[in-house]
């Protein structure tokens, strides 16, 4: 079996979807018995300062996009708005939430999103 390159693997990586790269990622666990991810964090430099993004940020409706209707529904669902509200947002645009935790602003972009609008994590 021909050996094959770190750079054809990554190659190969950039070809592939998350799902796949997950899939992947699963195997090495299971083949190695090892977390590739925990591997990368660990050979990071000791002195090296990790950076990260910010703690908390506002999640901004930019446009609601062709489904209007269902991202006044998201709106509500996320913020506990009543109609008008909602609505309000949804025609204008403006923040949907303020200083939420990223990975919680992430789920909610991913939802608006998937309804069609276009959110910005400021």
């Amino acid at each position: 079996m021909a050996k094959i390159s770190a750079k054809e693997i990554i190659d190969s990586l950039k070809e592939m979807t998350l799902l796949e790269i997950k899939e992947v990622v699963d195997l090495m666990k299971e083949e190695f018995g090892v977390d590739p991810s925990a591997v990368a964090v660990a050979a990071a430099p000791a002195g090296a300062a990790v950076e990260e993004g910010p703690s908390s940020v506002n999640v901004v409706l930019a446009s609601a996009g062709a489904n209007k209707i269902a991202v006044i529904k998201l709106v509500r669902e996320v913020t506990g708005l009543g109609l008008k509200e909602a609505k309000d947002i949804a025609d204008n645009g403006g923040v949907v939430k303020e200083k939420v935790a990223a990975d919680e602003a992430n789920q909610i972009k991913a939802q608006f999103e998937e309804a069609g609008a276009t959110i910005e994590l400021q």
